[in-house]
C-alpha cells in the first residue's frame, strides 16, 4: 500500500489517502495504520466526519493531523452552520485552521437546492473551504441509483455546482464512483472548476486527468482498496484467533471443574 501511494504521488497525482467514520466505519485503530502508511508514503489524510456537528470526529481529527475533512449530509445552510461553529470550536488556533481544509458533502438534491446559499455562508467568515460532491447519494436521492451515476442529470447539477464554488473561491471536489467509466464526465468538471476528485480510498489532484497514466493510476486505486480491505480482514481475524487456545483450554478445565 505504501509502495502504491509513493507511486501516485510521484507519477499519477495522488494526495491523500482517505478514510470514513460514517459509511464505512472507520475504527481509531484503523485510522492510526492508514496515518501510519500515508506517513510513509508522504501524503495527506482526507477523513469523512460522522455528521455535521460531530465533536469527537473532529477532536480525534485534529488530534491525528487529518488535513481534509468532510463533513457527510449537510443540506441546509442550517446544517452548515452548525459544521462550520464545531470546526471553530475544536480548531480554535488560527494556524490549526490554516494548515486544515473543511469541505461539505453535496450529495442530495436538496442540498443541490440550498446551495447558493449555502456556499454564501462558506464564504464567509468563518467559514470553510469548499464542497465535495457525491454523486453516489446524489443519484440516489434523485432515485436513479447508482446506475444513473454518469447520467446528464446528475453531471449537468454538477457542473452547476462547479461553477457556484469556482464563482465563491471555494474548492470543488467530486467522489462517488470514480473509475475508468468516469473519465469523460470528471473532464467535464474540470472545464468548469475542480480541485481534487477521489475514489474510496484515494484522493487525486485535479491536474492528473491530464497524466498519460491516468487509467493504471485508477486501477492502482482499486488495488490499494483490495489491499486495505485484505488487511483489515487479517488483522480483525488475527485477533478473533489470538485467544481460542486459552478459551479451549478454559472450557476444557471447566468442564473438569464441573465434574461431581
Amino acid at each position: 500500500m505504501t509502495e502504491i501511494l509513493l507511486r501516485g504521488k510521484e507519477f499519477h497525482g495522488i494526495v491523500a489517502t482517505k478514510a470514513e467514520f460514517e459509511a464505512e466505519g472507520t475504527r481509531t485503530d484503523e485510522l492510526l495504520r492508514l496515518l501510519e502508511i500515508a506517513h510513509r508514503a508522504g501524503v495527506d489524510i482526507a477523513l469523512k466526519v460522522g455528521g455535521c456537528e460531530a465533536i469527537r470526529d473532529l477532536l480525534e481529527a485534529r488530534q491525528f493531523g487529518v488535513r481534509y475533512i468532510i463533513a457527510p449530509m449537510v443540506e441546509t445552510p442550517y446544517a452548515l452552520s452548525k459544521y462550520i461553529a464545531a470546526k471553530e470550536k475544536v480548531f480554535q488556533e488560527e494556524e490549526e485552521r490554516k494548515e486544515t481544509v473543511f469541505l461539505f458533502n453535496l450529495e442530495t438534491i436538496t442540498a443541490f437546492e440550498h446551495l447558493r446559499e449555502m456556499v454564501a455562508l462558506a464564504g464567509g467568515s468563518p467559514g470553510c473551504d469548499g464542497v465535495v460532491f457525491g454523486r453516489v447519494d446524489f443519484s440516489g436521492s434523485l432515485g436513479i441509483g447508482r446506475t444513473g451515476i454518469e447520467s446528464e442529470e446528475v453531471t449537468s447539477r454538477g457542473e452547476v455546482a462547479a461553477a457556484i464554488c469556482r464563482d465563491a473561491g471555494l474548492q470543488f471536489v467530486v467522489g462517488g464512483a470514480v473509475s475508468i467509466d468516469a473519465l469523460e464526465n470528471l473532464r467535464r468538471f474540470d472545464a468548469v472548476h475542480l480541485t481534487r476528485f477521489e475514489t474510496r480510498k484515494v484522493v487525486f489532484e485535479s491536474a492528473a486527468l491530464g497524466r498519460p497514466s491516468l487509467e493504471q493510476a485508477l486501477k492502482d486505486a482499486v488495488h490499494f482498496e483490495l489491499l486495505w480491505l485484505l488487511n483489515k480482514r487479517d488483522y480483525y481475524g488475527f485477533i478473533h484467533r489470538e485467544d481460542e487456545a486459552r478459551i479451549t483450554m478454559l472450557e476444557d478445565r471447566w468442564k473438569v471443574l464441573g465434574e461431581p
